[in-house]
Formats: structure tokens, sequence, C-alpha cells
């Protein structure tokens, strides 16, 4: 998460379970918008390179998939608080630092597995 003149205010990877591409992009996004905790003074812009994340966001695509529905929802809801959202698509090159949290939670999950002897360990959010 970043100010709105590019500072990095706060920045984290988790494990989040065996997932789809898109269940995963809703599950980062809520995690950063818990961590935000929008309210009346609060702009938001939020950049993903989940196309049909961001037109699900901005109303352009129904949301289809049962899975994805309560995370959209709750999605919308806390984007709803904030005095201010914008909900833009940038292409996957220039989100190369998610992919670098999301590839170290990834692998940090599975190096704790190997040393607990192999055993997976429950993972989510």
């Amino acid at each position: 998460m970043e100010t709105s003149d590019g500072e990095l205010v706060e920045e984290g990877c988790a494990y989040l379970g065996e997932l789809t591409n898109n269940q995963a992009e809703y599950e980062a996004l809520l995690h950063a918008l818990r961590a935000v905790d929008p309210g009346s003074e609060t702009e938001i812009e939020v950049r993903a390179d989940s196309q049909l994340m961001v037109r699900q966001l901005n109303g352009e695509y129904r949301v289809k998939h049962a899975d994805l529905l309560p995370r959209f929802e709750a999605a919308s809801r806390a984007l709803a608080r904030a005095a201010d959202f914008r909900v833009a698509h940038v292409r996957r090159e220039e989100n190369a630092r998610a992919d670098e949290l999301a590839n170290r939670a990834i692998d940090m999950h599975f190096e704790s597995s190997r040393e607990q002897g192999g055993q997976t360990v429950a993972g989510g959010p």
C-alpha cells in the first residue's frame, strides 16, 4: 500500500491456500482493504492485473461464479465506505511487486511444510 504520493506504507504476503487466480485476487484485495479500513476520509485507488476483478468491481461484468460472489460483495462494501475509490487495470508487468510477494508467500508456506516433515500446514485467510 502506498500514499497518494507513492510512499510505501505497508506491504505483506500471506499464503491463501489453494485458490483460483480470481479467488486469490479478491482475497489479496480484501486483505489490503482490512488493513486500510476505509472510512469517510479515505480515498482508495486499486490497481490490479485481473481484468475480471476490475471489471466486476466497476460494474462492467456480473459476478457469475458463486465462489467469487461473497468476496466481491465484501470488497464492494469496503470500497463503498471510502470517500472515493477507483479500480483500475494495470498490465501484469506493472504489477511485478505483487507477483513477487505472492510467490514469496507460497515459497514460505512450502518451506515451512518441508521443515515440518512434509505435512501440509492448513492455509487460508
